[in-house]
């Protein structure tokens, strides 16, 4: 009897109300099972924040996709409408090593004025990358403006500037408004051309110097 209760407490048993034995739940037990109980809490909150990962990054993707058909639209149209305005650009855009084109540049402010604005970059009219432009003027400035900016690169080389990154504008460098004839008095400056239409508002200042770009190729 007493090396049965010995072999219960050591080894984890209870008497039955019947013959023999019966295993229970002793310490050991116990403590694999919050053990065991933990690991898959662990598992279900981790499989839960996946699932909730991959549902946002799904929707970021989604959300990213449709902006850039929407920028890729309002390009298309953008270069439709300069074409429009100034049938000689089309030899500009056939001809040139490379232009980026920003279909929405806004610009506005009274004293310190700004523009903003995003696009996309071509090589020999390939599509090779995303760009943004930013601008910070002083000056006399009325009302706002929203327009359409195309700059052509006359060379590899200026293309390939811009392509580096960090590139800014130079102050002698100024945009010509599209209009029928004008594109044939136009003349690249530092490799440059400029070439903008205005869509709605007014602005004393129209300078594109000092103009800031980021470029981002496209990914492969």
């Amino acid at each position: 009897m007493i090396s049965r209760v010995l072999h219960a407490r050591v080894f984890g048993v209870r008497r039955s109300r019947f013959r023999g034995f019966r295993v229970y739940a002793g310490p050991c037990c116990f403590d694999n099972q919050r053990m065991l109980r933990h690991k898959l809490i662990l598992i279900m909150k981790t499989l839960k924040l996946l699932s909730t990962t991959l549902v946002l990054a799904g929707l970021a993707l989604t959300g990213q996709a449709a902006d850039d058909q929407k920028l890729q639209a309002d390009v298309d149209a953008a270069i439709k409408a300069f074409e429009s305005a100034d049938s000689g650009l089309k030899d500009a855009f056939k001809n040139s090593a490379g232009y980026v084109v920003f279909p929405n540049v806004g610009k506005g402010g009274f004293v310190v004025g700004g523009a903003h604005g995003n696009g996309l970059v071509y090589e020999k009219g390939k599509l090779i990358g995303h760009a943004s432009l930013t601008q910070v003027t002083v000056g006399a400035q009325v009302g706002g403006q929203e327009f359409s900016e195309v700059i052509f690169f006359e060379t590899p080389a200026a293309l390939g500037k811009f392509k580096e990154g960090g590139y800014a504008m130079s102050a002698q460098i100024g945009a010509v408004a599209a209009a029928e004839g004008a594109s044939k008095n136009a003349k690249y400056v530092d490799g440059v051309m400029v070439f903008t239409k205005a869509k709605q508002g007014l602005m004393a200042e129209a300078s594109v110097g000092g103009q800031k770009f980021k470029f981002t190729p496209l990914k492969k």
